[in-house]
């Protein structure tokens, strides 16, 4: 199984859990992870030179996949516009671009850990998860965890996902702060804001997000 693996921190918890989940099993021996940013992923995923991978919600539309997700109830810290006369996408990013469009939100658009970072200077921003939920009272998903084939094997994933509370191990923080320049306690506190269950509120704010898109311009 061939796994696309975003290594922004909204994604930690779960990469720990698949961890553990193929320690010692035949997924184990055979799992491998082709590593990117979300568009790089989208475009793995949907070449199918990945078996699955979290795809971003604009691109996740016409395949398959279960209850997983990556999800802002309300703020998401981590999906911001920088205020400016002169609209910027970030290449990174997918959803997120056709997001700010949909609610014309102008400015330059700052997806993942980059943008983290950025919110915890204090530094001028709209929040576009805030603002979704702030318009629709609905929540926002970003991504789906989306596969081509193995539909039991995801189901089980989805299951033992979300039926408990993974543990970031202190060196495991320690890693991710060096690698992203976040400091462990806000990892932590940002880690709270990310839910990942694609509840029926959820699927209908996913639902409403779908019926504002318009696919030509994607």
């Amino acid at each position: 199984m061939v796994f696309g693996k975003i290594e922004y921190l909204n994604l930690l918890p779960f990469h720990i859990f698949m961890k553990r989940f193929t320690k010692g099993s035949q997924q184990s021996k055979s799992m491998q992870y082709k590593k990117g940013v979300p568009s790089d992923v989208n475009a793995k995923f949907s070449s199918r030179r990945v078996d699955a991978a979290f795809i971003s919600s604009i691109g996740a539309k016409k395949y398959s996949h279960v209850n997983l997700g990556i999800i802002a109830k309300k703020e998401v810290l981590s999906v911001l516009v920088i205020p400016n006369e002169k609209n910027t996408s970030d290449i990174e990013s997918a959803t997120s671009n056709v997001l700010a469009n949909v609610l014309g939100v102008k400015g330059e658009v700052l997806i993942g850990d980059k943008a983290l970072k950025y919110y915890l200077e204090g530094k001028p921003h709209v929040d576009l998860a805030k603002e979704w939920k702030n318009r629709y009272n609905l929540p926002f998903v970003f991504a789906l965890l989306c596969h081509h084939n193995q539909n039991k094997l995801y189901k089980k994933i989805e299951s033992n996902f979300l039926k408990q509370k993974v543990k970031i191990p202190q060196y495991l923080l320690k890693q991710a702060s060096l690698r992203t320049g976040v400091a462990p306690r806000d990892i932590l506190n940002y880690l709270n804001y990310i839910s990942y269950d694609l509840d029926k509120k959820a699927s209908l704010g996913l639902k409403k997000f779908y019926s504002m898109v318009s696919y030509k311009n994607v």
